[in-house]
């Protein structure tokens, strides 16, 4: 008797065309068998994505496209594996960190990547890129040379310290004068001082890992000089003051100055360091903003060491500075974890064009970012959303109205956390109370989800975009973008 066989398939079957009315749609593409890897290749829509991506990853993704055809879930003709070959490319390829229009009202925004660089910036740190460079070589010795002479004069002249010397971040820079400092001793810190910043970084912690002992004087919200006498002893390495940045203590308050335990570690011969945290260079009530203290004021007051950032207030790429006493800046520059910390030539060029910006007040608010946000108008913004408004509109999903609301913007980043600056943005609100938060969270992601992300921010029953950190010539892509939104 003849055995049972499968008959083949005729080739019109692959393309997925009827061959039997009573077979379903399902079960004519389980039986497809897909054509050969070598084949598809030479397919000129799949060559076109060859020329855009690459050989390999074009092969990889026709061989899971390959298994999707035999588990019946395509079609085996082009159209359909080009089409699926690369939208998997375009994702895999994809920019993992996306552009996106900050309109939270926090200008330095830590999870948006704070300070936006000025162009010089940009400039500089392309053209390191793209060049060997003079990072540690001297040309008129023909040697090596030390990488933090780039930034160190232009530094020095802002601070007036003696010596600098840089490292990736600020908490990188405390950690490196604490190591280099206090390692086994030691060091006398305010109890209303111990704080702590994003990403769970805290002074004590740091402490820790430093190697060094924290002794804490006072309380949380007085402390006195006397407090930090009684604490001197033998094993003492260090007096440090932390600026506390990101809150305040209001009402029944004491604290000690930069400039008293300076005269005090002179008269007991130890160093007084300060942690400023977002520190800035230049005293920004010129442009109409909040006083913060400048690490040039600190060294003045007497500070032997002075840290801060250059990602934050001083609108630069992501940094820490070690600025003061010159004996002590070279224990820490010689210290073994300097190297593990130090900055690259990009960063070190885009930070050099930054300060040489500052080099010219009069001209920074145009030329940095960071101030010109900060500083930008609250008339300007309101006029933005006025121009905004009605293009947006009629592109807003159903039971949504929009407005402009008068709000605060704040700076952000650990800096000046009470003090906020009058702004606009439009609001939008359910018409309707019940199912409000649902619509609100459903148009914020679908904000989320346009080609320039637009990130704002659910507060009061309603999303706001504060309009501060949207530039003029940013106007007309944000609106166009609205046209698109997914209904």
């Amino acid at each position: 008797m003849e055995t049972s066989r499968t008959q083949p398939v005729p080739a019109r079957d692959l393309v997925g065309h009827d061959t039997d009315d009573a077979v379903g749609a399902d079960a004519r593409l389980k039986r497809q068998v897909p054509p050969s890897v070598d084949v598809m290749l030479k397919w000129p829509s799949v060559a076109v994505l060859e020329a855009e991506f690459g050989r390999v990853p074009v092969v990889e993704g026709l061989r899971a496209i390959a298994a999707a055809i035999r588990g019946g879930a395509l079609a085996a003709d082009e159209g359909a594996v080009a089409a699926a070959v690369a939208a998997d490319l375009r994702a895999r390829f994809a920019r993992s960190q996306k552009r996106v229009f900050n309109l939270t009202g926090t200008v330095l925004h830590t999870n948006l990547g704070r300070a936006l660089i000025a162009e010089e910036a940009i400039a500089s740190a392309v053209e390191a890129m793209r060049n060997a460079t003079t990072l540690e070589y001297e040309l008129d010795a023909g040697q090596r040379g030390e990488r933090d002479r780039h930034i160190e004069g232009w530094l020095i002249g802002l601070t007036g310290a003696e010596a600098v010397c840089a490292v990736n971040n600020n908490a990188a820079a405390v950690l490196l004068v604490l190591s280099a400092l206090a390692r086994g001793k030691d060091v006398i810190v305010s109890r209303g001082e111990l704080v702590e910043i994003g990403g769970s970084f805290r002074i004590p912690d740091i402490m820790r890992e430093a190697g060094c002992r924290l002794v804490e004087v006072g309380t949380t919200n007085r402390t006195h000089l006397a407090d930090y006498e009684r604490a001197i002893g033998p094993e003492t390495a260090l007096i440090m003051k932390v600026h506390c940045s990101n809150y305040a203590i209001k009402g029944f308050t004491k604290t000690v100055g930069i400039g008293e335990l300076a005269g005090l570690g002179r008269e007991r011969g130890l160093p007084v360091i300060e942690d400023l945290g977002s520190g800035t260079l230049i005293d920004l009530r010129r442009y109409g903003l909040p006083n913060e203290p400048t690490a040039a004021a600190s060294i003045k007051a007497g500070a032997d060491i002075v840290t801060f950032s250059g990602d934050k207030l001083l609108g630069g790429p992501q940094a820490g500075f070690i600025a003061g006493r010159q004996d002590l800046v070279s224990r820490i520059a010689k210290h073994p974890m300097k190297r593990a910390l130090r900055l690259d030539k990009i960063r070190l060029a885009a930070i050099e064009a930054t300060l040489k910006l500052y080099a010219d007040p009069d001209r920074l608010r145009e030329k940095l970012p960071t101030i010109r946000l900060l500083s930008r108008p609250a008339d300007d913004i309101a006029a933005a959303a006025e121009r905004l408004l009605p293009a947006l509109e009629p592109h807003l999903p159903a039971g949504v109205v929009a407005g402009i609301v008068p709000c605060q913007s704040q700076i952000g980043s650990g800096a000046l956390p009470l003090d906020l600056m009058p702004s606009f943005a439009i609001s939008f609100a359910a018409k309707q109370p019940r199912g409000s938060g649902a619509k609100l969270e459903a148009l914020a992601a679908k904000l989320r989800a346009l080609p320039v992300p637009v990130i704002g921010r659910l507060a009061d029953g309603r999303l706001w975009l504060d309009l501060r950190c949207l530039e003029p010539y940013d106007e007309r892509l944000f609106a166009e973008q609205f046209t698109a939104l997914p209904a």
